[in-house]
């Protein structure tokens, strides 16, 4: 039997593998990941994987933000509409852009080894060096209210779009500065730009920096192919993260943040959930070992204990 025999029984399709994206340029990035991840591990020629990119609703819609317009799922809805169909075998996302309580009929199926956790300050050097009343603009909740729990004073704004349309906005004057992840500036060749802030400062979202890939849950080969391709530890500490917000109830209003790490069988996980207006912070961490998928409930009902009831209220409480 030929390699290519060999190589095609492995794939165990008479066509190209179909990974779903969306087709920003970070998106596409992160697909040619997961790509170049498959065809090395497996051993593929680059005409047996194929990208389907296809546009998102959160992506047509950057004048509001999402929590007006439908939440996370306005990132997935296409890419998992395809993907029941049956028109791709996979999807690649963003991990800190999908919702906590997914569709049965998917599973995580991978996840690419985690890249830099931090925020990234475009604009200035640090928060401390932002102007009096500077307008930083930001879709996030999390990172509005960590920056007005340091700097009361800035004028936080809405900004949407891709990362070069926002960085074009700083660039015009419309927005003296504004965070961005630096996993994504990296994936996009820009490692130069803006300053990295301290998880010490701000602790990042949940899953960020994180590359998962979906597959359908009753697809068994599709599974085994993306498997081989997983970080474990990576996998470990995403679940953990989002155990933590699947507790919390957490939505696109939340500001809430999370960050785990794994050393050996042991995870530590730090975590912090906020008043929309910084006003009111509580942070805590938790030590467990990888297979105890309740802890990170623990950690978020004691956060929710020691909150005061307008911050309850903001997780449904």
């Amino acid at each position: 039997m030929s390699e290519d025999s060999k190589k095609e029984i492995l794939a165990g399709l008479d066509r190209p593998l179909r990974i779903g994206t969306r087709q920003s340029p970070l998106a596409l990035a992160q697909a040619t990941m997961a790509a170049n991840a498959l065809q090395s591990v497996h051993g593929w020629r680059p005409d047996q994987v194929e990208l389907v990119p296809m546009i998102a609703s959160g992506d047509k819609i950057i004048d509001r933000s999402l929590a007006e317009i439908g939440g996370k799922a306005l990132w997935t809805k296409e890419l998992d509409r395809a993907l029941g169909n049956g028109e791709i075998d996979c999807a690649v996302h963003s991990m800190k852009d999908v919702e906590t309580i997914r569709p049965g009929e998917f599973i995580l199926a991978a996840m690419l080894e985690r890249a830099d956790i931090h925020d990234r300050l475009i604009g200035a050097d640090s928060i401390e060096s932002l102007a009096e009343r500077a307008i930083v603009g930001t879709a996030s909740p999390r990172r509005k209210a960590q920056l007005l729990r340091l700097r009361n004073d800035l004028d936080i704004r809405l900004i949407r779009g891709n990362v070069q349309r926002r960085l074009q906005k700083i660039e015009d004057g419309d927005y003296d500065a504004t965070l961005l992840a630096a996993a994504g500036l990296n994936r996009l060749d820009m490692n130069d730009v803006g300053a990295d802030i301290s998880v010490e400062v701000m602790l990042p979202a949940p899953a960020q920096g994180a590359i998962g890939i979906e597959a359908r849950s009753d697809d068994s080969h599709v599974r085994r192919l993306m498997h081989a391709i997983s970080s474990t530890n990576t996998f470990r500490a995403v679940i953990a993260e989002r155990l933590f917000l699947e507790q919390l109830t957490a939505d696109c209003h939340s500001p809430v943040a999370a960050l785990a790490t794994i050393d050996s069988a042991t995870v530590f996980l730090r975590a912090e959930i906020l008043l929309p207006d910084g006003s009111e912070c509580i942070s805590g961490h938790s030590s467990f070992d990888t297979g105890d998928v309740s802890a990170p409930g623990i950690l978020a009902n004691t956060l929710l204990g020691q909150a005061s009831a307008k911050l309850k209220a903001v997780f449904g409480r």
